[in-house]
């Protein structure tokens, strides 16, 4: 009978043929991939956001109708455009303004009405004792016709990139003003 016992026992302790998964290897397991995927969650739109810029192509940016060329003349004048915008997943309307002018040889430039001092925005001839200037009515800063500053401001007015077509004075994105020195 003793014979018979130890034969009974030795079958309880052989290993099953299929291997089981223990409740803690479940556990880790199962903890482990919810928590990868949460991480993944939050970190995929940060690698996103990051890599976003690089996916866009580089173009000369949009151009926006201004103005008629036979309406340019050599004192400067303030034209008011809109440039339609996406603000993330909204669009909206920027109502922008020009100080155009043609010069002598009939080439066309637009100036930026917003001051390199403080971003207040310029006006022509606005000022009594500095005609034929632009003039920032926040802080005094003074600049030529063709943006170069006088007073208080430390750079020159930005410029708009210019493109003529079909009789219209197209604007595009603004930059440094390169024409003064």
């Amino acid at each position: 009978m003793e014979n018979n016992r130890n034969d009974h026992h030795e079958e309880e302790h052989q290993p099953n043929s299929r291997k089981e998964m223990s409740r803690r290897q479940f556990l880790t397991y199962t903890l482990g991939g919810a928590t990868a995927y949460m991480a993944a969650g939050a970190i995929l739109p940060m690698v996103r956001f990051a890599v976003d810029p690089i996916l866009h192509k580089k173009t000369d940016g949009d151009y926006v109708k201004v103005a008629e060329i036979s309406k340019i003349t050599n004192e400067p004048q303030e034209f008011t455009f809109e440039l339609k915008q996406q603000d993330g997943w909204y669009p909206s309307t920027a109502n922008l303004v020009a100080w155009i002018r043609k010069d002598e040889a009939g080439n066309i430039y637009a100036l930026s009405p917003i001051c390199k001092h403080l971003g207040c925005t310029v006006g022509w001839n606005n000022n009594s004792n500095f005609p034929d200037e632009y003039h920032c009515p926040c802080h005094g800063a003074r600049y030529t016709n063709v943006g170069k500053n006088l007073a208080v401001s430390p750079k020159p007015l930005d410029t708009y990139k210019v493109k003529i077509e079909n009789g219209w004075v197209y604007l595009g994105s603004t930059e440094p003003n390169t024409e003064v020195k």
